[in-house]
């Protein structure tokens, strides 16, 4: 297969499912790793029909278990030699939530999806990343982090097992996480031809009714407001595509982008290689953790 075989997670809507169709318009064979069986078939048919392309195909992943992403790592490895793209894009921030919810696992839903899920399946996939030509990570941020210029991430307590949970918090320190875990794996892959790239994702129009529809009536007046100011998702995703197939960007890594014309900075929490290096630290305590533990000994 001569194809760059990109894979990107939760592709079955939004960004993931625009970055979806542009890759594969530009000759690339995307592999929607999805969730839903039925919201995965229902957006592979339309990535098909959009891109004009049937290089795509769909593989389930459940990014908040461990289990479900060995799995597709394995069925992945079965089937493929290499990997030339792998895009981080699933998350969950649901703005309802109010209490706490951990998988099946044991783990807090928000860190093992964020943070946990995406460094765990890079682990697993980086043999194939590395027979690539020129293998890249791409990770997903927030332009959020700006209205949180000191978070850390909670050493002691990512979970919030022991601190009142909060939604927002959750997600922006899996976010912030993200960003550290992207230089630390940049560093990691120095003297490989992987690279590894964060994306600032801005405000992004979405379909509030279907991604929330639990949400306050003050809730949709807010977002509607907020719409006004945001970007589509088609928009942004020409970010993904850029940073995945750009020959301008082959040897560019370590970096947190805006958008193709522009690399940020984060915090400097987020940039200290002290800091990187306890995140990452006990970031991997939870993955050699026993399945059900909950947290690192």
């Amino acid at each position: 297969m001569n194809k760059k075989i990109c894979v990107i997670t939760g592709a079955n809507s939004g960004i993931g499912k625009a970055a979806a169709v542009q890759i594969a318009q530009a000759g690339g064979h995307v592999i929607m790793a999805c969730r839903n069986q039925a919201r995965g078939a229902a957006a592979l048919r339309e990535v098909r029909a959009q891109s004009g392309s049937e290089a795509v195909e769909l593989m389930l992943v459940d990014m908040s278990l461990q289990s479900s992403i060995r799995a597709f790592a394995a069925d992945f490895l079965a089937r493929y030699d290499k990997l030339d793209v792998l895009i981080h894009n699933a998350a969950v921030f649901d703005v309802t939530q109010k209490q706490l919810v951990f998988t099946a696992e044991g783990r807090e839903t928000i860190w093992a999806t964020n943070h946990l899920g995406p460094v765990l399946l890079t682990d697993l996939l980086l043999e194939p990343l590395k027979r690539s030509e020129q293998g890249r990570v791409i990770t997903i941020s927030s332009k959020g982090l700006v209205m949180f210029p000191f978070l850390k991430v909670d050493l002691a307590d990512p979970e919030f097992r022991r601190r009142k949970f909060s939604v927002t918090k959750a997600y922006y320190q899996s976010k912030l996480a993200q960003v550290m875990y992207t230089y630390w794996l940049a560093e990691k892959l120095g003297d490989t031809a992987v690279t590894a790239n964060a994306i600032r994702v801005t405000n992004v129009k979405i379909d509030i009714d279907s991604r929330y529809p639990n949400v306050s009536r003050i809730g949709r007046f807010m977002y509607r407001i907020k719409s006004r100011f945001s970007i589509s998702p088609e928009k942004m995703a020409e970010t993904y595509t850029w940073l995945a197939l750009s020959d301008e960007v082959s040897q560019v890594t370590g970096k947190y982008f805006d958008d193709p014309a522009h690399i940020v900075n984060s915090s400097k929490y987020s940039r200290d290689k002290e800091n990187i290096a306890q995140v990452m630290q006990v970031t991997l305590d939870y993955l050699q953790a026993p399945a059900g533990d909950g947290s690192p000994a």
